[in-house]
């Protein structure tokens, strides 16, 4: 696959879709592999990360930095990170703050981007054979599938954590499977995406304000340790499973897309706008907290809207702009990449 050249307004424009991944992927129920998909990028996304060989690896070891950084599309990646790192620490923050306030309304707007994510990604599909629809239809059920099923519970065993990095990977790399409701449902979603982010954020806090006090407490280490091997399953599964995305795409493209339409269809019962959190209790039935005293999100109950509410009406006001979003987004990617 040939890397295209980008202009500064390219690059600008790669950076504030890696902000919409990163935050796509901290959200429960929303993949940012559907932000790849739908701009335009999804295929060099993969590409990319299929060049993270052996080769690139003897490129490291012999120092031949530049070529190793040519070599694995760099520049596009760094690009993507630099906006997914922005979005970890600013606009997935904002949103963690509006779903707080009205939660009703945010998953109204991801629903529509979903939506209007079928709609023109099965639009722009013209294969639709028995074959194709079967795949297409095996994806929507283990889509549906996944928002039904019980979590477990919270779980810092080491293998365990790099398994979750292993497999909450696929939001990213699987366009309508959300990494963030994996790690729910293996019961380890805060511990992994709100307790060892917010001590990393900690650490680098204290660090800068020379304060190294943090060495000393085991707590805080044992959870920096945690990332860290989440952060490395995460790099095995990202790497493995490109490959056989990859290897699907150029032997079995058309089964692959049918396949990735079923997963976003099906995650559209993950989004539904009107449901209500189930938190975590103990034998008690007492709410648990996390470290930070915020109680741990456990699943979501579902219930039709009110159709006599205003509230509900302006939730379908932002479905519409969730639609409209992904048409911008829809357009702007065929222009550049097409």
């Amino acid at each position: 696959m040939q890397q295209p050249t980008r202009s500064a307004s390219d690059k600008f424009y790669l950076v504030l879709k890696g902000i919409a991944m990163g935050t796509a992927n901290k959200v429960p129920g929303v993949s940012g592999g559907v932000v790849a998909f739908i701009a335009g990028f999804y295929e060099e996304f993969i590409y990319s990360f299929q060049k993270l060989n052996r080769k690139a690896v003897a490129l490291l070891i012999r120092g031949r930095f530049s070529y190793f950084y040519r070599y694995i599309n760099g520049k596009f990646l760094s690009y993507l990170f630099l906006g997914e790192i922005i979005s970890y620490f600013t606009v997935s923050k904002i949103f963690d703050v509006f779903i707080k306030m009205a939660p009703i309304l945010v998953w109204a707007l991801f629903f529509g981007m979903i939506l209007g994510s079928v709609y023109y990604i099965s639009k722009s599909f013209e294969d639709w054979t028995r074959r194709n629809i079967m795949f297409c239809t095996v994806g929507t059920l283990i889509g549906i599938g996944t928002s039904l099923l019980s979590p477990a519970g919270d779980n810092d065993n080491l293998f365990f954590v790099f398994f979750c990095g292993m497999v909450s990977i696929t939001g990213m790399t699987l366009p309508g499977l959300s990494g963030s409701f994996i790690l729910i449902l293996l019961g380890n979603y805060v511990l992994l995406l709100v307790d060892s982010i917010n001590a990393f954020f900690e650490t680098m806090v204290r660090s800068f304000g020379g304060d190294f006090g943090w060495w000393y407490d085991p707590i805080h280490m044992n959870l920096l340790v945690v990332l860290a091997v989440f952060l490395l399953g995460s790099l095995v599964g990202l790497i493995s499973l490109s490959h056989v995305l990859g290897w699907t795409f150029k032997h079995y493209r058309s089964e692959t897309n049918a396949t990735i339409i079923g997963f976003i269809t099906g995650s559209l019962g993950v989004v539904w706008p009107w449901k209500r959190e189930v938190y975590k209790l103990d034998s008690a039935g007492t709410v648990v907290t996390d470290i930070n005293g915020n109680a741990i999100l456990e699943n979501y109950t579902r219930f039709l809207p009110d159709m006599a509410s205003s509230h509900t009406w302006i939730a379908l006001v932002m479905i519409v702009l969730g639609f409209a979003t992904v048409y911008l987004l829809d357009r702007y990617g065929k222009n550049e990449y097409t």
